[in-house]
């Protein structure tokens, strides 16, 4: 059974910015090159540091923030935690085959300002010391962990300052995404670069066109859903992500835990499905399970203006008996994954996001797993 991000660390030790083979880094550093391959791994451990708030979480992201760029086909070098005039402050410089550059900078969930021209500096200096040929061969990348105002702050600075050419921002959820499409389908390291690559101030759409596609012929497809027999009860998993305006969490808030409603949009599965009696649970992308409640109606097409972009999520069911728990969730994580029916006979160390990744229909033993 793999490790805990938190018993890694604890036997790690403290990271620090102590150079030398035997240092807390390093080992960690080794013991992702050597035991964290798969997607799926990284996947767990990415979100349960996103989780914790202790700094040296923090810095734990960053390591696997650069790792996940050696799933994406870079060489990777990795940055300091904390910035010395001597030295360089970039948080990751990854290098393709190509000879494109793409220099890092990682912001896990706490909401401080990010200034653009910082980035920009690093970069300059590395293309002053010959690390980087020209800036015609390099974007600036932002890693985002968690949304705050500072991300569309920064947007909108990207946007003022005219900075399309020369820096990115993409969420980290839809860069595992990009992770999980190059180790399952037939997409390689020029996809994704040309995907990273400017076009626009943030990457996030392009991946979810790519996630869209993928779904509709993924590793695991998803099985018709027919109708149920009258009287008998579904149980269903729905994925709510952040948005720009609104995270997830205040999502659920405000629609399952106050209006007591919620709205799948014209292509969601199981829209014409979903009936009252049944039973619903709502994944918070990267964090867990968060919320359920009883559905008490069929879903009827109409506008409600409760809902954020009420256009996209036109079909509209009622629910009861709402539990929330946004600050305790039932974390997916490898030991659950193993109890599920829906994972009986895969390998739990392989992607699995394909099961928060759109609704579905699970069985009424995942349910009660999965909110406890």
């Amino acid at each position: 059974m793999q490790a805990t991000l938190k018993e890694t660390l604890e036997l790690i030790g403290k990271l620090d910015d102590s150079t030398g083979d035997n240092s807390p880094r390093a080992r960690f550093h080794n013991y992702l090159k050597t035991y964290i391959t798969e997607v799926g791994q990284l996947r767990d451990y990415i979100e349960e540091s996103i989780r914790e708030k202790d700094n040296q979480y923090s810095k734990a992201f960053q390591d696997l923030v650069n790792h996940l760029g050696s799933f994406l086909g870079f060489d990777v070098v990795y940055g300091r935690y904390s910035g010395v005039k001597s030295e360089i402050g970039f948080d990751g410089h990854w290098i393709s085959p190509e000879g494109y550059h793409i220099v890092v900078e990682v912001k896990s969930s706490e909401t401080y300002p990010i200034k653009t021209a910082t980035l920009l500096e690093y970069i300059n200096q590395l293309i002053s010391e010959n690390q980087i040929p020209n800036d015609k061969d390099v974007i600036g990348m932002y890693v985002i962990g968690r949304p705050n105002p500072e991300v569309q702050q920064l947007k909108n600075a990207i946007i003022a300052e005219n900075r399309f050419q020369q820096l990115r921002i993409i969420s980290i959820d839809s860069l595992i995404s990009l992770a999980e499409l190059m180790n399952e389908y037939d997409v390689n390291h020029e996809d994704i670069l040309s995907i990273l690559k400017p076009s626009g101030p943030s990457i996030d759409p392009n991946v979810e066109i790519m996630i869209k596609l993928a779904s509709q012929q993924g590793p695991i497809p998803e099985p018709p859903q027919p109708p149920s027999p009258e009287g008998e009860v579904n149980c269903w998993i729905t994925p709510v992500r952040d948005e720009d305006e609104e995270t997830a969490a205040e999502t659920i808030q405000k629609l399952v835990g106050k209006h007591q409603l919620y709205g799948f949009g014209e292509r969601t599965p199981g829209r014409k499905l979903i009936k009252q009696g049944d039973k619903i649970c709502f994944y918070e992308t990267g964090n867990g399970i968060v919320a359920h409640a009883t559905v008490t109606s069929s879903a009827r097409k109409e506008i409600r203006k409760e809902i954020r972009n009420p256009e996209s999520y036109p079909w509209i069911f009622k629910l009861k008996d709402p539990k929330l728990y946004l600050d305790n969730p039932i974390i997916i994580d490898k030991a659950l994954r193993s109890q599920l029916d829906a994972f009986e006979g895969k390998d739990l160390n392989k992607l699995w996001a394909w099961f928060v990744q759109s609704t579905r229909k699970i069985t009424n033993h995942d349910y009660n797993l999965l909110t406890n």
